[in-house]
């Protein structure tokens, strides 16, 4: 497997270099590097400046150069977006980060996503064991994770991977964009992480050729077509186990949004595939916590029953609310659940609780 964008060492980067030191030291999610602004932060999922001077051209386009990889970065001058892994000295440690650049109006800029230096654990990511070992204890099917841009669906995925990978020996293959969290090899165990726009084409290239590799676990980084969102089905409906992601706000969302790929003359038949090989929807959204050094992990989770498979199957997405309502003997919980759960706990504030909920009455019930 080929190893993330080693830059050279040169004082263009020092800049950005110190500030994703600073990010990594203090727990920051992302590392923002916008012209006209401070290099700022998102600490605790709120923005913060870093002492220094507003940023100008001068300054950010010879650094992100640098910290490109050269061919990458002439596809960035003709595509003005690029995603790719970085990996930098931070302290004598490697530091991971998934970088996203961008070109707005005639400045270049620069995402940098901090990824953590190992897999956390559940306990640290507040996911709930019960449900990491109810997920890896399914044979085959479509697992979805879904949830808005940095909800933690990513690493949420990588902890889940890294369980199967202690148990029975499986053929694990992964196609992400790009590869964020690397596997350590496990005795037993098979894995190999291919990067779309390096390793493969694309999601569905890599879904394409990961299906005459032998492998029982496939995780696919996000579904974003038609073609990917085929290809996922097909392999769940033909004895694989598929995890993926989309980005939407709930389970329904999900399911609808999986649904809307596709012309509507063929949805009903998606529909009745999806009802049969959709095995969970995990959503998760990430609270501010009530003392500010973290945030806390709000899940909504449907499990397919009887009840789910019919009303994915009818179109009624509107009764699958109900639906998790109902199944709370069978391991699911709705989004307000979860976070009056939070409440109670005293992990969030009341304030926070009451802008995130539906439904606020159910809070003192």
């Amino acid at each position: 497997m080929n190893e993330p964008h080693l830059p050279q060492q040169s004082e263009t980067t020092a800049v950005i270099r110190d500030a994703l030191a600073a990010a990594v030291q203090q727990g920051a999610s992302d590392l923002h590097v916008v012209v006209g602004h401070p290099l700022t932060l998102r600490l605790n999922g709120r923005l913060q400046e870093l002492p220094g001077p507003v940023l100008t051209d001068e300054i950010v386009a010879p650094a992100l150069r640098d910290l490109c990889p050269p061919e990458r970065w002439q596809l960035f001058q003709t595509e003005h977006n690029l995603d790719f892994a970085l990996e930098l000295d931070i302290n004598g440690q490697p530091g991971r980060f998934r970088v996203n650049y961008f070109v707005n109006g005639e400045h270049s800029g620069g995402c940098f996503r901090v990824i953590p230096a190992a897999i956390p654990s559940f306990q640290w990511a507040g996911f709930p064991v019960e449900v990491a070992d109810r997920l890896t204890q399914i044979r085959n099917g479509l697992v979805l994770f879904s949830g808005v841009t940095g909800a933690g669906k990513t690493t949420s995925l990588a902890m889940i991977i890294n369980l199967l990978m202690q148990g029975s020996g499986l053929r694990i293959i992964t196609v992400e964009e790009p590869i964020e969290y690397v596997f350590p090899m496990r005795s037993g165990s098979l894995i190999t992480q291919r990067e779309v726009g390096r390793d493969v084409q694309s999601f569905a290239d890599g879904l394409k050729y990961g299906l005459r590799q032998d492998p029982d676990v496939i995780l696919v980084g996000e579904i974003r077509d038609k073609q990917t969102a085929q290809m996922a089905l097909s392999a769940a409906e033909t004895g694989h186990l598929v995890f993926s992601t989309l980005h939407t706000r709930d389970a329904k969302g999900a399911i609808s949004r999986y649904t809307d790929f596709f012309p509507q003359n063929v949805q009903n038949e998606i529909r009745g595939q999806l009802s049969q090989s959709l095995q969970a929807v995990i959503c998760q959204h990430l609270l501010p916590s009530f003392d500010g050094e973290k945030r806390e992990l709000a899940l909504e989770i449907l499990y397919r029953n009887s009840p789910i498979a019919s009303a994915i199957r009818s179109g009624k997405t509107d009764s699958i609310d109900r639906n998790i309502l109902t199944g709370r003997a069978d391991g699911m919980i709705t989004f307000d659940e979860s976070i009056k759960r939070l409440l109670q706990a005293g992990k969030i504030e009341r304030d926070t609780a009451e802008r995130f909920v539906t439904d606020t009455g159910m809070l003192a019930r």
